[in-house]
């Protein structure tokens, strides 16, 4: 029940019980000549149907599905089996069986309605030219003792997940599991997430269902070129995989992004031996306290990113075993977050200057501003005002016009928080949770942006950034002299 149909966010198989259902209730207002054979091929169709959603794993968006039709099929059946045996058929008069029929048909359009506000997520198919593959790598700072538990001997751990240009793989081959890189940790990852905002897992059952648009393990493309790498931290809670959509964009335009989870602060991190890391970081309510703990949890995000640079530098030179040994050009390199890890992103271009440049997703700036940013930053944001937080963007401003680089915000009409993750592609169409720029346009808006900002710094593209950037949204660029 993999394939799901793009637009209603359905498998073939939930599709063929909603239509099973439907011509159940139908069934009572046909002629009585075409009656018998409708009721008898939509039963056949809902019970056949059920099973085999009910041995594959059947989502809950079905179930008002399955309890319409289950409380449509003995009325429709009675007068068919009625009149097999010898009696007289019954049915009840059409003011009787309509209230019936309206209510079988509200559960039933139950189903639909919310198989598309929780969908199974449809990830966007790649525009570059070439396949992505993906690969996880755990790496463990001996240097650095763990701040988050109280054994001397626990050194930093990292999860990371590497998404690269690729060959393409042969036709059929299974795209890499949402998540995680089993169902069990997509499901552990998941619960982990809805249970750290307090809701039920099921509700989005769909995601540890989904599939990507890479493959993992396959083969790196091309013959011996090296690419930029694009470091990413998620956001407060957030996992490596949040982002999965914008960097396989990323992979297929030639880029390696590698995408961290960050233990005791991700909500779940499944390490090689199985063992589950749960988040400990977590707010307390109070404004200021919430505002010193998030300087020293980006602070250990910060040195997870130049970490994981520093791997990533020994992984390309041989030192580490890997498929993308030789392949990585970590001489240019861009860090990158979002929401707190925006801010882990600022925080590890100003602490360590192999970082080229910077992208910073909707990222308050946690922690000191000095040293001054040395690199080309952008910053994406969705419409805040003084109302919503009175300090944000006077802060953000502050950091981009200190820096001795170009920096660019660009704040996206119609974004929200989640605009800038994977989010729109699985929750509701709020737009006050994903904002309202859909589920196509707003993977799309946080790519081609970003696309852009790193062909510029990273690869000297020509062209206007300035120019393409404004096409998105109200853009604010500040230059070295501190000019706007």
């Amino acid at each position: 029940m993999t394939e799901i149909i793009a637009g209603l966010y359905m498998s073939p198989l939930e599709f063929l019980v909603v239509l099973g259902a439907v011509a159940l209730v139908v069934a009572r207002w046909l002629p009585s000549a075409a009656r018998p054979r409708v009721t008898i091929a939509a039963g056949a169709v809902v019970v056949l149907s059920a099973i085999v959603l009910s041995v594959v794993g059947i989502r809950w968006q079905m179930l008002p599905v399955l309890a319409g039709a289950a409380v449509a099929l003995p009325f429709a059946l009675s007068p068919l089996l009625r009149r097999r045996t010898g009696r007289p058929a019954w049915r009840a008069r059409w003011w009787l069986a309509l209230p019936g029929s309206v209510a079988c048909a509200g559960l039933i359009a139950t189903g639909p309605v919310a198989a598309w506000a929780f969908p199974v997520p449809v990830f966007p198919e790649p525009s570059g030219r070439f396949a992505v593959g993906a690969h996880v790598v755990q790496w463990t700072d001996p240097r650095r003792p763990e701040g988050f538990t109280a054994d001397p001997r626990d050194r930093r751990t990292v999860v990371v997940q590497l998404w690269y240009p690729a060959q393409k793989s042969p036709a059929g081959a299974q795209r890499a599991q949402y998540l995680g890189r089993t169902r069990h940790e997509a499901r552990t990852v998941s619960d982990a997430l809805t249970g750290g905002i307090g809701l039920p897992g099921f509700l989005v059952d769909g995601v540890p269902r989904a599939r990507t648009r890479s493959v993992f393990d396959a083969p790196v493309a091309g013959e011996g070129e090296r690419f930029p790498v694009v470091l990413f931290s998620p956001g407060a809670s957030g996992v490596r995989t949040q982002n999965t959509a914008w960097a396989e964009e990323l992979a297929s335009h030639g880029y390696v992004v590698a995408a961290l989870d960050h233990p005791y602060d991700s909500a779940a991190v499944v390490l090689a031996d199985g063992r589950t890391i749960h988040a400990k970081t977590a707010s307390t309510g109070d404004r200021d306290k919430d505002a010193k703990l998030a300087v020293d949890w980006t602070a250990v995000r910060a040195a997870d990113l130049g970490f994981v640079l520093t791997q990533l530098d020994r992984l390309d030179r041989g030192e580490i075993t890997g498929p993308l040994t030789g392949r990585l050009d970590t001489g240019r390199v861009a860090v990158t977050g979002h929401s707190m890890g925006g801010a882990a992103a600022l925080q590890a271009a100003r602490q360590d200057r192999r970082f080229d440049a910077v992208i910073d997703l909707d990222g308050y700036p946690h922690g000191p501003t000095s040293p001054s940013l040395q690199q080309p930053a952008l910053a994406l944001t969705q419409a805040v005002t003084t109302g919503t937080d009175p300090r944000y963007m006077p802060r953000l401003t502050e950091a981009l016009k200190r820096s001795t680089a170009t920096g660019y915000r660009l704040t996206i009409p119609g974004a929200a928080h989640l605009t800038f993750m994977d989010g729109p592609l699985y929750l509701p169409p709020v737009p006050s949770i994903v904002g309202s720029l859909g589920r196509t346009e707003s993977p799309h808006v946080v790519a081609a942006t970003t696309l852009a900002f790193l062909d510029t710094t990273l690869r000297n593209k020509p062209g206007d950034l300035a120019g393409v950037l404004s096409a998105y949204g109200d853009l604010g660029v500040y230059r070295p002299d501190n000019s706007r």
